[in-house]
């Protein structure tokens, strides 16, 4: 007996080739996390900011939202609980190239730094994020990542690193779960200026790593770390180094935001 398909249900099928197969687009938040806590007790503000103004165009499905010319803006708000733990909780939105504005989902996150003593130049910790995001966004809403941080700072240099696996919870196309391996190299130029290099590289499904260079998205910034005041800044441009890189030219900034006196 043949076998049809309802227009969904092939939408569905080629949207888990893509995900299984196509690079990521620009993430609500392009961060290579360091040590940086509050302190217990202590509220916290970043404004993530990025802007693919040349990217792909074509939806990878029915109903997403291609990168080409979209900004995402996306509140960080966070509380520490321990000297270790902090909270996190974000609030996703977009403004597509029409000048369309929406909000996109909610995340939540808990990062640990693993205690360090006074003249310890290294460090190590985790961090847990778990959300719900719009289908415009993914074709699967509950998505969980797991990210493993750590990196040195010697001098004026600083190095950090960040691996991350992430996963479907829910959906129609959950997939396997992905590694994405993340780096960042900074120079203290003087006191509240550091000039870096931020690098974003995805490596494949987590049960079978590696492959064809240009079939993964791999982004590189240059960076720039300063602060105003109490306000911190962190501005990059980058710029998708394969055919496997959906975002061809971003800029991003990161805005914190003092909130204690």
């Amino acid at each position: 007996m043949g076998r049809t398909f309802s227009k969904s249900g092939l939408g569905i099928l080629l949207a888990g080739l893509a995900a299984a197969s196509a690079a990521r687009a620009a993430p609500e938040e392009i961060q290579v996390y360091m040590d940086e806590m509050n302190r217990p007790g202590e509220f916290g503000l970043d404004l993530h900011n990025n802007y693919v103004f040349q990217g792909r165009s074509t939806p990878d499905y029915p109903g997403e939202q291609a990168p080409d010319r979209v900004y995402r803006l996306t509140p960080e708000f966070s509380y520490g609980l321990t000297p270790n733990l902090e909270l996190g909780a974000y609030v996703l939105s977009t403004a597509d190239a029409h000048g369309s504005y929406r909000i996109d989902g909610e995340k939540l996150r808990l990062k640990f730094i693993a205690p360090k003593a006074p003249d310890q130049a290294w460090w190590w910790g985790a961090n847990f994020e778990i959300g719900k995001v719009q289908h415009n966004l993914d074709i699967n809403p509950w998505n969980a990542e797991l990210k493993a941080i750590y990196g040195v700072k010697r001098g004026r240099w600083t190095l950090a690193a960040n691996t991350n696996v992430d996963w479907a919870v829910s959906g129609p196309a959950k997939g396997a779960a992905t590694v994405e391996q993340d780096f960042k190299l900074s120079y203290a130029v003087r006191e509240k200026l550091a000039l870096g290099i931020e690098t974003y590289d995805e490596l494949g499904e987590l049960r079978r790593l590696g492959g064809p260079l240009d079939r993964f998205s791999h982004v590189a910034y240059a960076t720039v770390d300063t602060s105003f005041g109490r306000w911190d800044l962190n501005l990059g441009l980058g710029r998708g180094l394969t055919s496997g890189s959906e975002d061809h030219w971003v800029v991003k900034a990161i805005i914190g935001v003092p909130l204690e006196r």
